[in-house]
Order: structure tokens, then C-alpha cells, then sequence
């Protein structure tokens, strides 16, 4: 069976649906992963998870796995909007590996839904939900078809990678993180290690980096480094910046392959076979 991914959502920050956003997207983060056509996982509930609940209606799809990176709005905000949470015959499981200590995932969102931030509270959403926390480094399996590895990112209030694993293919899903310039992250390198696809954090690019120490995130350089450090085979430019509109994207998608021809820019809808 083949792994394929699609990226619902692929912008950083804040969602930003402007005529100078069109040809990379302007939703915030979301991934699905599938296995032979088949939903298997989503990696995080930005704004592009709307569009993916309309497609799991269509298609009666009536359980979703969600792993979350971490909680800030931009990688939250679109799972009220999620369809199938509101619906008595659909199921989630929900995992979350950087709260283990904060009272976990489920307090989170429903601390997020409560009055006067939303109106209606997570426990009136009519879905089954099963929340798991852990500890980063954690490994576990989901269904029976993909083993889920995990790593520790440096993000303020915590992140966690993931590295998805089915039948010799290998995806890993690595935002939100900062580097530090010429120290390799040894948890990001351990976890991409050989891995045929890193989506990775890419905010910034070299340059501008000086300006955001302290931020939270990483640059499409850094991540080439990385990719090549740990023989990753592909790298997808991943949380675009909401200030890098599509005539920036396009000459940074030009730089980067020319610097590494291994890399890709992700864009809403895009849909990558992977092994």
C-alpha cells in the first residue's frame, strides 16, 4: 500500500486569503496523510482543515486521527470548523506531546472553546473524542498501518515532531522549531534521518532571521542543512510567512532549487506519493 500526503493548509502565523496568496495558499497548517487512499492521519487543525471535514463528509469518512504539533492559534483554530466533530457517528483520536504537564490536549481545547472565545463548548460537540497525551521521544502505532515516532522541538510553550512509518516510507512533519546557526538540532536530526519526505518549518529565510531570534522558527536553508546532514531524499518549504506573498514564494522556490534540487514548496492541495 502507498503512503500520499496533501497539504489543506501551508501558511504560517495567520491565515491570509488575498489575491497575493493564491498560488501557495493562505490557510494555516494542516496535513493529511493517507495509505492507500484512505485517511490516516492530519497534522495539525489550522484553517485548512475545513476544507478537509467538507472532503471527509463527502466521502463518509467517520474517524480521524489528529496529531498536533502544539496548540497556538494559527495550528488550532480551524478544529471547531472541522466538520466531522460535530457529528454523532464520527470519531477522533487526538494526540498532543506538549502538554503531558499542563493539564493536556483536552483542557487545552476546551479552555479554547469556552465562552467568550467561542460559542459552543467542546464537550456540545457531538463527535466521540479520545485525547492522548505523551512524552516527546514517545513512539506508538495508529490503526494498524503506521508507526508514529516523535521528537522534542524548541518552540516557546513546547512542540513535537512526528515521523510517520509505513511499509519502508517514511514522512516527518517538523514545525514549529527554531535552530540554532551552526548547531544542528540532534532530536530533528535523529528523527529525519533517511526519511523520503521533511516537511519542515521554513518561516524565514537566512537573511531575515537576525530580525526574529527568539521567535520560534526556522529558515528553508536550515532545513536543507538538515535534510542533507540526516540523507533525507526530499525537503517541502513548509509555514510560509504571511508577509512572503506569491512573487516572493516564487523566487524563493527558484532559489532553493537551485541551491539543492531536492526541495519542493508545498502549496495548498498539493498531494506528494511518498516511498
Amino acid at each position: 500500500m502507498s503512503m500520499m500526503v496533501k497539504f489543506w493548509g501551508v501558511r504560517g502565523s495567520i491565515a491570509c486569503p488575498s489575491q497575493q496568496h493564491l498560488k501557495y495558499g493562505g490557510n494555516t497548517s494542516c496535513v493529511e496523510v493517507m495509505v492507500d487512499d484512505q485517511p490516516a492521519a492530519i497534522l495539525d487543525c489550522g484553517t485548512g482543515i475545513h476544507g478537509l471535514g467538507a472532503e471527509f463528509l463527502r466521502r463518509e469518512i467517520k474517524h480521524a486521527t489528529i496529531l498536533m504539533s502544539h496548540t497556538h492559534w494559527d495550528h488550532i483554530n480551524g478544529f471547531p470548523f472541522f466538520a466531522p466533530v460535530f457529528r454523532k457517528d464520527c470519531s477522533l483520536a487526538i494526540y498532543a506531546g506538549h502538554l503531558h504537564e499542563r493539564g493536556g490536549i483536552q483542557q487545552v481545547l476546551s479552555d479554547h472553546l469556552e465562552q467568550p472565545l467561542f460559542p459552543v463548548p467542546l464537550e456540545l460537540m457531538g463527535a466521540r473524542k479520545d485525547f492522548n497525551d505523551f512524552q516527546p521521544g514517545t513512539s506508538f502505532d495508529i490503526g494498524n498501518q503506521i508507526k508514529v515516532k516523535t521528537a522534542k522541538l524548541n518552540h516557546p510553550g513546547g512542540a513535537t515532531a512526528y515521523r510517520l512509518e509505513h511499509n519502508g516510507a517514511a514522512v516527518c512533519y517538523v514545525t514549529d522549531t527554531e535552530h540554532m546557526p551552526g548547531k544542528p538540532d540532534q532530536n530533528v536530526l535523529a528523527l529525519i534521518e533517511g526519511a523520503d519526505l521533511v516537511i519542515y518549518d521554513c518561516t524565514y529565510t537566512d537573511a531575515e532571521y537576525p530580525k526574529y531570534v527568539g521567535w520560534g522558527h526556522s529558515t528553508w536553508q536550515e532545513g536543507v542543512r538538515l535534510c542533507q546532514a540526516a540523507n533525507a531524499k526530499q525537503l517541502a518549504i513548509f509555514h510560509h510567512d504571511p508577509g512572503h506573498d506569491d512573487t516572493f514564494m516564487i523566487h524563493l522556490e527558484a532559489e532553493a532549487r537551485r541551491v539543492w534540487n531536492g526541495t519542493i514548496v508545498a502549496r495548498e492541495q498539493m498531494i506528494i506519493a511518498v516511498g
